[in-house]
């Protein structure tokens, strides 16, 4: 049986593992090195190399940037040093097997449209991952929806907050003011931690920074964990701005489910309960009446998990047998 190999890259992270007789081996996962274009390229392959075993067949890598699927040209990228670059074709040559490039989010969407035997469960899709930045990823009638520029999906760009009294902000970069990117990825729940930690020196982030340690959302989310309020109340803030996110993918889509992955997934109920409650309050009355919001099964996984299905998918590699397949959240 062939063997594939998905790559999950992140503006923090990046991850590879192969799928291949019914396992999902563990992922390979390293801080991404934004130095260059060039020594980004070099670590995927370094990467792509650690996990491969004889009898590759393909490597699927997702990106969070906006991609023409059929070329695997990399259009834009906001958090990664990989716009304009051939993707596809660069990495083809270098590892000697056919490569296919897609949207981070979008990849792990459609893992996420499967349960851990790999069934389809879920036909229509809608998932949020929230990481360095807020990409999404659309499974519409059980296949990936990319649009007519392969760019569909770009939840992230929603706005979900704009004072309409004040002039319209025109030529912003990318986040927008007001979108949900800008007001729920990481780089935001880090930002609410600082602020924590300055005005209140004796709250559980506050005593870290003054001991020199760090403060990011990571602390803040594990201080409201243990029951400091200061912290706790701007959890449920941030997680109540992904709820609104939430809800304008089900006024959108009305899909079967809307799933958060990403690094902020780790944050459980902390995070899921206050969207949930926020999302239902956002979506219209009569919608998403059968739709289920959760976090995702996979975990950190969906991302490689649903590369190595479409590099499957697509070079209609038979990776598994349903009675012993082995995926794992985590």
């Amino acid at each position: 049986m062939g063997a594939v190999i998905g790559v999950d890259l992140g503006g923090t992270k990046v991850a590879a593992a192969s799928l291949a007789e019914g396992r999902l081996g563990d992922p390979v996962v390293r801080a991404t090195d934004l130095s260059s274009t060039e020594a980004l390229l070099d670590q995927l392959v370094s990467l792509i190399g650690e996990v491969r075993a004889p009898g590759l067949e393909g490597v699927v890598a997702g990106v969070p940037s906006i991609v023409e699927f059929d070329t695997g040209r990399v259009v834009s990228s906001v958090n990664v040093p990989l716009a304009d670059v051939p993707l596809r074709h660069v990495l083809s040559d270098r590892l000697g097997v056919p490569v296919f490039v897609d949207n981070d989010a979008t990849v792990a969407a459609l893992a996420e449209a499967y349960d851990e035997q790999l069934r389809p469960v879920a036909r229509n899709l809608v998932m949020l991952t929230i990481g360095t930045g807020v990409g999404g990823g659309i499974v519409l009638g059980g296949r990936i929806y990319r649009g007519s520029t392969g760019a569909a999906g770009e939840l992230g760009h929603t706005i979900v907050g704009l004072d309409a009294e004040a002039s319209l902000p025109l030529g912003h970069d990318f986040p927008q003011p007001g979108s949900l990117e800008s007001m729920a990825a990481g780089h935001a729940l880090d930002r609410r931690a600082a602020e924590l930690a300055e005005a209140e020196p004796d709250s559980a982030v506050g005593r870290l920074r003054s001991q020199g340690k760090p403060v990011t959302g990571v602390e803040l989310v594990e201080a409201a964990r243990q029951g400091d309020a200061s912290a706790a109340r701007l959890v449920e803030s941030w997680a109540e701005r992904v709820g609104v996110g939430v809800a304008n993918a089900i006024n959108t889509f009305d899909p079967d489910e809307v799933v958060i992955g990403g690094g902020a997934a780790r944050a459980g109920e902390l995070l899921l309960a206050p969207a949930i409650r926020a999302a239902r309050a956002y979506v219209v009355p009569g919608l998403g009446a059968r739709t289920k919001i959760r976090l995702a099964r996979f975990g950190a996984r969906a991302g490689v998990l649903g590369a190595a299905m479409l590099a499957a998918h697509e070079l209609d590699v038979p990776v598994h047998h349903p009675t012993n397949l082995e995926v794992h959240s985590s």
